[in-house]
């Protein structure tokens, strides 16, 4: 009974021992936990948090996910927030992931034995990787697919899909429910949905492939297009001839995959979709089981074709002529146009289909295509997708059209992009299809089949909505026929496109079929129809095309924010790729990808080597245009960032002319901006930035009539070495900005145009050397240091990438960035916090202001401070500075502006101005007679009349 008390405290000390005990790791866990889902991998970019349930390359989400918590909870865990937390170890199986974990870890703790300061540091450690807390997607829907799974690219696995987050600006991303939770509430909502309707929510027939019966907005050329020929569309031509019922099945909803996609859909449609394709195919009513096969050859035939260069000497009497259809999106109109000068011939025909979504480039399109008769656009338009169904479809429909089309008497069918480029003459082009008029020519994957399904997910079901492929669950591959497959650019003779178009056979029905629910339809639905078609024996394995492939830096995985699967893109062209062209192992006549906004100069190195070059003293050779705001588009298409710098370019353009034109006692050089800018282009000269030119209008104040003018708006340099220079000799360059693409490696926000809401990325880029750690560090406008990190950057480094993950909103003002090794400076970067005026393309409110120009809460960018590095690196945080800070906070109308520009003025310069028409100001020059507007000549990209030898160029 004595002891009852004592063993009672014992057991009361126990617990509180236990609990103290509990309540140091949580808190060890919470400091860390910030930076547990930093991730490396050279170029990938993807969503994080509750999002990050999507397939990484190489292992399977989950268990990926938990040996990268687990490795950066350990480190923070023994030595405390100074800990590495998340390092290239992190990516679980990628090249020299976990070898690479030790040398990082002791290179960050030599780095802090050599430290005098000490501080909360993440130790980052990559070869080109990626790291990012709450990455923030802005990537480009891509219409032009591309292989997703190359001869070498092996690991992957896709095997789970968490829901998509909200934005989650302040807090953490919250941990998602595991599919088994998820599926619970889920079913309850459908089956309440089902009571309160009386029937299933699965009320839309499965989806077809036939596009949509819809009139393109605004196509000017419907009368041209169609006046020459008018087909009506044969129905079912090419539609899945699906199973129907009155009554769509209903069923228990069970595959994670698919609750995983009900969960993450936007609209209702989507969901209803996703739900009726799931349970159909769970009925045994959407997939083929069984598909026949005609083709008489065992095996797949492989036509060995030879070509000389010299064939072209020996034109046949009857040469063939050749529909090209040009599948193109995006705003590269003048890229294109030069693409097609090179292509053109009056004896050959173009069909191109704008993407539905690219209005800007529809209207260019339409505007050079009413010049040639050869020349038609779709009537119809459809929002193309990487990977998705409706590629096919595109690709079909087009292939209807032109079968159709009585007074075009095609030979071959060749899909081409605005990213493609001749690296043969047409004449030569001619000479070889000619010669092999009877021969498809397709690129097969040339690997084990079995694998090549399981890589390319042809064994999975997929849904194409909301623009979106949403993976759904497994499926069998229909028994009795070869599944083939490889690049979706190929060349068809006229024979099989019609079989492919109108047959209702048994194959081409259930490929149909079978292929509206794939992953990258096109880069296998053709090859395989082709192998086991009566036309099998007309296969050529060359699709007559050349693509840069860089793997490494290429076939990461992409695409995850529009596909439940991992993609691949090629790489573009540079100057040092040019001798592939020259290659004569084999027949190539196209190359691919170029990007003009990228590296033009190897467009003019191939056009030249094509046509030979242009006369001496040709304007705009080495310029190049590329519009990324029009009008009629409307300023809805534009951010609040990016509305509230063109207006701030503007008013610092009309400075720069009244204060370089305008002389004393007049005013016909003065001006008042009006409304909102009228277009937008970025302007490059020998593949460097010059900055934005910004037609808008203005009254002037002499006539007060409205005039037009074009302003020039230059970034200034604001990457400065330390001085006295120090011996650290790897870093060459850093920048920070947002829409970071690791592939291409440069930013796609061109100018780094930034608001309090984005989130930057920094980027250093490196040198050969030594392997050494670098500590970066991030200061806001009145020097309170937001993050700071080391990174581990090995020998063979060239590009280092790292998105903080810093709460919002950012400060408004002039950040710094500053790079240290050993704590001894080496250089920094500055970039602009822009401050907004305008809100959802309104006039901003005070209430609005306040909150997004006054920082974070308390100061605090991150869970930790690092006040503690002020007086280290000589950073003193000036109390009036703070002040001032608060009260810029505030402002609205005229005072937000003058501090805008303000700002503005220090990171940009009014390069200069012009007018696009009459002006009244006597010393104005016109946009027409300068070097560098939009407006003056650019003979490249410009289309003109068709010469005697039947060619534009």
């Amino acid at each position: 009974m004595v002891a009852a008390p004592c063993a009672r405290r014992l057991a009361r000390r126990s617990h509180s021992a236990l609990l103290a005990a509990l309540m140091v790791l949580l808190l060890q866990t919470l400091v860390v936990w910030n930076f547990s889902s930093l991730d490396s991998g050279a170029g990938e970019q993807r969503r994080a948090g509750a999002a990050a349930g999507a397939a990484e390359q190489q292992q399977p989400a989950a268990p990926r996910r938990e040996r990268r918590d687990l490795a950066a909870h350990l480190p923070a865990a023994r030595g405390g927030p100074g800990g590495r937390a998340g390092g290239g170890g992190a990516r679980g199986g990628g090249p020299g992931g976990a070898r690479a974990q030790q040398p990082a870890s002791r290179g960050a703790l030599a780095s802090r034995a050599r430290d005098p300061h000490p501080s909360p540091l993440i130790t980052l450690e990559t070869q080109d990787g990626y790291f990012s807390h709450r990455p923030k997607e802005k990537v480009r829907t891509d219409s032009n697919n591309e292989n997703s799974v190359p001869k070498d690219f092996e690991n992957v696995d896709n095997s789970n899909f968490a829901p998509r987050t909200q934005k989650q600006k302040h807090q953490p991303d919250l941990a998602k429910k595991p599919p088994s939770r998820q599926k619970e509430p889920l079913q309850r909502k459908l089956d309440a949905q089902d009571k309160r309707q009386g029937q299933s929510v699965l009320g839309k027939g499965p989806k077809e492939v036939l596009p949509p019966r819809e009139k393109a907005t605004g196509n000017s050329s419907q009368g041209k297009d169609l006046s020459r020929h008018s087909h009506a569309r044969k129905s079912g031509g090419g539609g899945s001839p699906e199973t129907k019922s009155d009554q769509a099945p209903k069923c228990d909803i069970s595959g994670k995959e698919a609750i995983s996609a009900l969960t993450r859909a936007k609209s209702k449609h989507c969901r209803q979709e996703i739900a009726e394709t799931y349970c159909r195919h769970k009925l045994g009513l959407l997939m083929p089981e069984k598909v026949a096969r005609f083709c008489p050859l065992e095996g797949k035939a492989n036509k060995n074709v030879q070509w000389d260069e010299d064939a072209v000497e020996y034109m046949p009497a009857n040469p063939v002529r050749i529909a090209f259809v040009l599948v193109v999106h995006g705003r590269a109109s003048r890229q294109l146009q030069r693409m097609f000068k090179a292509i053109y011939h009056k004896d050959h025909f173009y069909y191109i289909h704008v993407d539905k979504r690219s209005n800007y480039l529809h209207r260019q399109v339409l505007q050079f295509s009413r010049q040639y008769d050869n020349v038609r656009v779709t009537s119809w338009r459809m929002a193309t997708i990487w990977g998705g169904a409706s590629l096919l479809s595109t690709y079909l429909q087009s292939m209807r059209d032109l079968l159709e089309m009585t007074d075009w008497p095609w030979d071959f069918f060749i899909n081409l992009s605005a990213a493609d480029y001749p690296i043969r003459t047409n004449d030569q082009l001619v000479a070889f299809l000619s010669r092999y008029r009877d021969m498809n020519f397709l690129k097969s994957h040339g690997r084990d089949n079995a694998r090549f399904i399981r890589k390319q997910g042809l064994d999975r079901l997929f849904l194409e909505c909301d623009t979106h492929m949403w993976r759904l669950g497994d499926r069998r591959i229909p028994e009795g026929i070869a599944v083939d497959g490889g690049s979706d650019w190929f060349l068809l003779n006229r024979k099989f496109v019609e079989y492919v178009a109108f047959s209702t056979d048994d194959l081409v029905t259930k490929m149909k079929q079978f292929y509206s629910y794939t992953l990258l339809p096109a880069e296998s639905f053709f090859h395989t129809v082709l192998e086991n078609s009566p036309h099998c024996d007309t296969m050529v394995d060359n699709n007559l095309r050349i693509t840069n492939w860089n793997r490494k830096l290429g076939c990461k995985c992409q695409y995850k924010h529009i596909v439940d699967w991992c993609g691949c893109s090629p790489n573009d062209f540079k100057p040092q790729d040019f001798h592939r062209f020259q290659q004569t192992a084999r027949p190539t006549f196209f190359a691919r990808k170029f990007e003009a906004i990228v590296n033009q100069e190897i467009i003019g190195q191939l056009d030249s080597y094509l046509y030979g070059n242009y006369p001496a003293g040709t304007p705009g050779l080495r310029s190049y245009w590329e519009n990324v705001y029009d009008e009629p588009d409307g300023i809805h298409t534009l951010s609040d960032v990016a509305l509230t710098l063109y207006h701030s370019f503007i008013r610092l353009g009309l400075r720069r002319a009244e204060s370089s034109l305008h002389t004393d006692g007049e005013n016909s050089c003065r001006y008042y901006p009006m409304g909102h800018p009228a277009s937008v282009h970025l302007y490059f000269l020998a593949d460097r930035f010059q900055g934005f030119l910004i037609k808008h209008h203005v009254t002037n104040l002499a006539v007060s009539k409205l005039e037009t003018l074009e302003t020039w708006m230059m970034p200034k340099k604001v990457f400065k070495v330390a001085s006295p220079p120090s011996d650290f000799g790897r870093l060459q360059f850093s920048e920070v900005g947002t829409d970071w693409d690791a592939k291409e490696r440069l930013f796609r926000n061109f100018g780094g145009l930034l608001g309090p809401m984005d989130e930057p990325v920094g980027m250093q880029k490196w040198g050969k050397g030594p392997n050494v750690t670098v500590t970066v560090i991030w200061v806001d406008p009145v020097n309170v240091i937001a993050a700071t990190y080391d990174i581990l950057i090995e020998s063979t480094a060239e590009f280092t990438h790292y998105k903080p993950p810093l709460n919002l909103p950012l400060r408004p003002g002039v950040w710094t960035v500053k790079i240290l090794h050993h704590w001894v400076p080496v250089a920094e970067t500055k970039f602009l916090v822009a401050p907004l005026t305008f809100s959802n393309k309104q006039p901003i409110k005070p209430e609005e202001a306040l909150k997004l120009h006054n920082g974070p809460p308390r100061s605090a960018y991150m869970e930790q401070s690092f006040q503690s590095l002020n007086p280290v690196l000589s950073l003193h945080i000036n109390p009036a500075q703070v002040e001032q800070a608060r009260k810029n906070a505030a402002f609205t109308g005229t005072a937000l502006e003058a501090w805008l520009d303000s700002l503005v003025g220090g990171t940009w310069t009014a390069m200069d101005i012009c007018t696009t028409g009459p002006t009244a100001c006597p010393v104005m020059q016109t946009c027409s007679q300068t070097a560098w507007s939009s407006f003056s000549p650019d003979p490249k990209s410009e289309l003109g009349a068709v010469k005697p030898d039947g060619r534009l160029r």
